[in-house]
């Protein structure tokens, strides 16, 4: 049976079902939805377990009538899962003002962003029909997560996949800055041959501080233990060290130590100019700061003072506090005041946030976001989402033809499970699952043996209910 779905307001479509849709199924396991199963061997009892798992895709409602909108470039790995799932995609290479993001969002179900997009409040307010965003990056501050899970609107990101990447462009600047590698390349580009070893040093032998122990973070710090450095880190939290390295107390105590100092932390209040004057004061005259994280950690003002005086030897930036929506000749005073005092600096590498830019992250978040997309929507799981509870049930089966899946996020007040309940007290619900996040709940339903007129008087019933963000069902 062909599954439909309302939501937030759309009309429920109970027609005729297509029979080769209800036959389509997924070979994976892990009961993803993703249009291309992974290519294991079929062995043993690895294969016969997995013909005992069949799942049913669910399709929330006629995919080529399915908006999805992708901004600033997302990888192709990710455009095609979706593009497979037959839904209408959009894709575009650039970001958009917030006016024309506004018109184009008013009709998709689907919006997938990378860092430099906005959705405010605002934005998100003219969304009428958006289910869930992508974050086709690590950092979801670009969203206004608040405002979305009070919409009932799922947010996924990819926390891990560019992990490495990052940590190898940190290792390489390590190397370029102690070795003056920038400033040399420039020189012999313009025609002079400056052959010097003062101020140029091994990294063997010398201390990396690592602020943000998390999976940026540990991975540096292994490739840094490769290359015989010491490595310390400061983190909120105690984390096992990896290898020989040392958790300290204290940044103060980070900073008087390291040779080396090298961000990856959250765009937060308490990191938001973690670095100013005084942090760089307390740091090791003829140091070296990098900075891969986020565009206001590092109060770069201050840091071009320290960097004038001697205070700090070298370093580099990947992100800064307002960063050009495309590619261009933007990096000016007209985008950040001290823009152009930056850029005369001696021993400074200054890159576009291409920490995460490699063809291997860029795939690797494409796939990961897009099945999250995928599995969302057909199957209602909310599995690695930062706004929503996590939940999941099994995968129904193509033995359970008759089945509905009812989703129902709800305000997170008394009552509310009792109510809801008793609306589905009178069919066999064959499991259940429920979870709270803050002020919001999401709760997840299988039903047996339902007709069309069953799932519209669930439909309506639930929709009517006080407590309602956005009901889903999926069959």
């Amino acid at each position: 049976m062909e599954s439909e779905s309302a939501i937030d307001g759309t009309s429920l479509d109970l027609g005729p079902a297509k029979a080769e849709l209800s036959r389509r199924v997924s070979s994976s396991l892990n009961f993803s939805t993703s249009p291309h199963p992974p290519s294991w061997p079929k062995s043993g009892d690895f294969a016969r377990a997995q013909s005992f798992v069949s799942p049913k895709p669910l399709k929330p409602f006629n995919t080529a009538d399915f908006k999805i909108l992708l901004l600033e470039n997302v990888n192709k790995t990710g455009v095609d899962l979706l593009e497979g799932v037959n839904y209408q995609v959009t894709s575009l290479k650039s970001s958009l003002p917030e006016d024309e993001l506004i018109e184009k969002i008013r009709d998709v179900q689907v919006i997938g962003i990378r860092s430099k997009t906005k959705l405010t409040e605002r934005v998100l307010k003219a969304a009428k029909n958006l289910i869930v965003i992508g974050c086709f990056c690590i950092g979801t501050n670009q969203v206004d997560l608040k405002y979305a899970a009070e919409r009932g609107i799922a947010v996924f990101n990819s926390p891990f996949s560019n992990s490495r990447s990052v940590a190898e462009l940190v290792i390489g600047e390590i190397i370029a800055l102690a070795r003056q590698l920038g400033d040399r390349s420039n020189e012999l580009h313009r025609g002079t041959w400056n052959k010097v070893s003062n101020g140029c040093w091994e990294i063997r032998g010398k201390t990396l501080g690592i602020i943000g122990y998390g999976h940026i973070g540990s991975q540096l710090s292994v490739l840094a233990e490769a290359f015989g450095m010491t490595v310390i880190y400061y983190d909120t939290v105690n984390l096992m060290a990896l290898g020989t390295a040392k958790q300290v107390p204290t940044l103060e105590e980070l900073f008087k130590a390291a040779d080396f100092v090298t961000c990856h932390v959250p765009e937060l209040p308490e990191t938001t100019g973690m670095i100013g004057r005084e942090e760089l004061s307390q740091m090791k005259r003829g140091s070296y700061l990098i900075n891969a994280s986020r565009g206001h950690v590092v109060d770069i003002p201050a840091l071009i003072n320290a960097m004038r005086s001697g205070q700090i030897a070298g370093a580099a930036l990947d992100v800064y506090p307002s960063e050009p929506g495309g590619n261009g000749d933007y990096f000016s005073n007209d985008l950040n005041p001290w823009a152009e005092d930056l850029r005369r600096l001696k021993n400074i590498i200054l890159t576009p946030h291409i920490g995460g830019s490699t063809e291997e992250a860029q795939s690797a978040i494409g796939i990961e976001v897009a099945q999250a997309l995928i599995r969302y929507i057909n199957d209602g799981a909310t599995l690695g989402a930062v706004n929503m509870p996590e939940v999941s049930l099994r995968s129904l089966t193509i033995d359970e033809p008759n089945h509905v899946r009812v989703i129902y996020i709800h305000r997170n007040v008394p009552g509310v499970l009792k109510t809801v309940n008793e609306i589905l007290g009178d069919h066999n619900v064959d499991k259940q699952m429920t979870d709270s996040r803050g002020d919001v709940a999401y709760l997840m339903a299988d039903i047996s043996d339902v007709s069309n007129t069953v799932i519209k008087d669930l439909y309506q019933r639930l929709e009517g209910l006080n407590s309602r963000i956005m009901t889903r069902v999926l069959f």
